[in-house]
């Protein structure tokens, strides 16, 4: 983000000046109008001490005096505007006039009371050059007896003298104020709008950060779905295979074979699953609209909710259980039906890691998987007996307790119900509930 000039002002070696000024370079400005001013009406104090029979010196010190109210321009305009305005019978203080004018125009003081003054100015200035004109008409009147002005010249001159005086720097001053009040108006919006782009920023990075948790904790239970379900049946196959390796060969043969099956099934899901990674890796670091984050996240979401098992493949599921020992039940009420992908993904994973649960923890327990087909919903519950104790103990698997925490994610993302807990006879079970939504076809 650029800085604005409220930013800029704020910096380098002009940036603040002492007392009331904002900049150093206001105040030598300030500094040097004074000095000039107050040297202009002291040169003038010379010709009104000797109108008013005053001593040289008292009217030299009142036009230095007077001459350096000046110096407060910026704190006190309308004082200023005052002294030129009271200084004006002794015709002093032609530039204090002129600088005081174009200060309180391009000031925040209002505008009635701009107006006042430059009114009383002009008014003024007028009645001083009437008076002098004449003056000098009747001196010129007296020395050539020939010029004789009619009655319009002195009013007329004086007129446009005092306009050409007071009307530029009040001008000058309106339209500098105006300029200086939009800039400060576009200085603010700009600072708003670089506050909002920030906040904008930082809620699509916040948004970005969400989408790659969210996507890094969908691909862990992606991973532990899919290697503590097959790894756990090869280890309970393994253990049998131990057990009847010497008894029943034949026996052992089929346990192997099952359990080279279930790795290269296990090994085959791992990689479509890194694959899917590894094609959404890009080849180089490049530079992404923060706002296309959230819709790339969304639409790889979207995309690897497509793929997957499904409810068609829960019977090939019971059946791996079956092979390995477990006494699994299948029962399925109502009609079935296609749902949509990511429901129908999240319902196997449900039933899945349920059955690992008991493989795990319940070696040789009896499994009952029920599956309901109801109007808006659909249901599955996964309850097994009082475990065999010795067969539990032969499989020696281990548990990270995450397969509860994951199957609630999963279902209450969906917006659906997660339920788990021990049984009034010494087993487990597990129930789900989930919303089916827009049903797609079968």
């Amino acid at each position: 983000m650029t800085t604005t000039g409220a930013h800029q002002e704020a910096t380098g070696p002009t940036a603040r000046g002492p007392w009331w000024w904002g900049r150093r370079r206001s105040a030598v400005l300030d500094i040097g109008l004074a000095v000039v001013s107050a040297l202009e009406c002291a040169l003038e104090g010379v010709g009104f001490a000797g109108q008013a029979s005053l001593p040289v010196p008292v009217g030299v010190l009142f036009g230095l005096i007077a001459g350096s109210a000046l110096l407060v321009r910026r704190r006190w305009p309308i004082t200023v505007v005052l002294v030129s305005i009271a200084i004006t019978p002794a015709e002093m203080g032609y530039l204090m006039g002129i600088v005081g004018l174009y200060t309180l125009a391009a000031s925040e003081v209002p505008r009635r009371i701009t107006a006042a003054l430059a009114g009383m100015s002009t008014v003024a200035v007028f009645l001083v050059t009437v008076v002098r004109l004449r003056q000098d008409v009747a001196q010129a009147d007296v020395d050539q007896r020939d010029f004789d002005p009619s009655g319009w010249y002195v009013p007329v001159v004086s007129l446009f003298m005092t306009l050409g005086l007071n009307a530029p720097p009040v001008l000058f001053g309106l339209y500098i104020g105006a300029r200086r009040r939009l800039m400060e108006s576009l200085r603010e919006r700009a600072d708003s709008l670089e506050q909002e782009l920030s906040l904008l920023a930082d809620r699509a990075e916040q948004r970005a950060q969400w989408a790659r948790q969210e996507e890094r904790t969908r691909i862990a239970r992606e991973m532990h779905d899919v290697v503590a379900h097959r790894v756990s049946l090869m280890v309970v196959h393994a253990a049998a295979l131990q057990a009847v390796a010497l008894k029943d060969p034949q026996k052992a043969v089929k346990n192997a074979a099952l359990v080279g099956d279930m790795g290269r099934q296990a090994l085959t899901e791992l990689r479509e699953m890194l694959g899917v990674l590894r094609e959404g890796a890009a080849p180089a670091p490049v530079a992404v609209p923060l706002a296309a984050v959230g819709l790339a996240a969304a639409a790889a979401a979207e995309a690897a909710s497509e793929d997957g098992p499904c409810l068609d493949a829960l019977e090939s599921l019971v059946e791996q259980s079956r092979q390995a020992g477990a006494v699994v039940e299948l029962v399925v009420l109502g009609e079935a039906r296609g749902y949509g992908a990511e429901v129908e993904r999240t319902a196997y994973r449900v039933v899945q890691e349920a059955l690992t649960n008991v493989h795990k923890h319940a070696a040789g327990a009896k499994v009952v998987v029920r599956l309901a087909h109801r109007d808006a919903e659909v249901a599955m519950q996964v309850e097994n007996g009082p475990s065999d104790g010795a067969a539990a103990a032969d499989a020696h698997l281990p548990s990270g307790g995450n397969g509860l925490v994951g199957m609630r994610e999963r279902v209450t993302r969906l917006g659906g119900v997660f339920v788990s807990g021990p049984t009034d006879a010494g087993g487990f079970r597990v129930s789900a509930v989930l919303p089916v939504g827009e049903q797609r076809a079968a």
